[in-house]
């Protein structure tokens, strides 16, 4: 099974705090277990919210809202993308991850959705389809 692991934001992350050298060391350890282990697909740190925006849709309008956003505690400063066996390996692999940001923190686990889970309403043709797109991506 597949799942992102969102890295919660603090006030110090949305403030653009940087790593100190100990800490980009400690994640590329745990990191590198990971690779070594075949867990992970993907991950990196994202920027504070000051930087990005939202796209809110309301039927066929649009609206963008810039950035910065409230409550850190409620935005994303950091995520992987783990293979993993189950919900309860993700979870035993996240409480092994260093604590960026030495105080209180936290890791979101959620499981993505597989072809399986759409039932009929994912057809052979559209399985298919997605599976041509996501090598074209890879090519990339």
């Amino acid at each position: 099974m597949r799942v992102m692991v969102f890295v919660k934001a603090t006030d110090d992350t949305e403030a653009g705090a940087p790593p100190t050298e100990e800490l980009f060391t400690e994640m590329m350890a745990y990191n590198e277990e990971l690779v070594k282990a075949g867990i992970m697909l993907a991950g990196d740190g994202l920027k504070p919210s000051s930087y990005g925006a939202r796209v809110q849709f309301d039927g066929k309008k649009r609206r963008v809202i810039d950035g910065p956003f409230a409550e850190a505690k409620e935005l994303v400063a950091g995520y992987w993308l783990w293979q993993v066996k189950s919900l309860d390996e993700a979870i035993e692999w996240a409480k092994r991850c260093p604590n960026s940001t030495f105080e209180e923190g936290v890791l979101e686990i959620r499981p993505l959705y597989e072809a399986e889970d759409f039932g009929d309403a994912f057809t052979p043709e559209l399985q298919e389809k997605q599976a041509r797109l996501l090598e074209q991506t890879q090519k990339s």
